[in-house]
């Protein structure tokens, strides 16, 4: 386990602005998941399609995938149109004439391979953090979320 040191007392903490906090562990994960991703050529919105492609061996329509993933980041349909296209460049996905897209052997190893590698990540990511204390963080943000009207929800 890696030396760390809270920011601030407890005391100083519970007046910290939760903006900045959330916002900036979100940066620094996300930062750290994409370059790692980076690392196997794919980008986050690649990665998304690939998982997307995993439990559907014979396609899925290409307009399904983009409806579940658009709102992920607010990445939107272009976005995901173009890496959707460069994966098929890559041949890790095929699409065919009828609009399903699927994983190639190619796309399915590389997909298996980084979710290994994913899998270390979320352990770095949660070094020293009990699952109930991440259960109960996430409760904690989706409570304030709620508490200012706004709208959170990950599949």
């Amino acid at each position: 386990m890696t030396t760390f040191a809270y920011s601030h007392s407890d005391q100083d903490l519970v007046n910290q602005p939760v903006g900045y906090w959330s916002s900036a562990a979100g940066a620094a994960v996300v930062n750290h998941i994409r370059t790692t991703l980076a690392e196997h050529g794919l980008t986050q919105p690649q990665w998304w399609v690939l998982n997307q492609l995993l439990d559907h061996p014979d396609g899925r329509p290409l307009d399904e995938v983009v409806e579940v993933l658009k709102g992920y980041l607010e990445v939107g349909e272009g976005t995901l149109l173009h890496n959707i296209g460069a994966l098929r460049d890559r041949g890790l996905v095929a699409e065919r004439a009828d609009g399903l897209i699927a994983l190639t052997d190619e796309g399915r190893t590389l997909r298996d391979h980084v979710a290994g590698r994913q899998q270390r990540l979320r352990a770095q990511i949660h070094e020293g953090i009990s699952d109930e204390e991440y259960v109960r963080a996430l409760k904690v943000l989706q409570r304030m979320i709620h508490n200012v009207g706004g709208t959170a929800w990950h599949h």
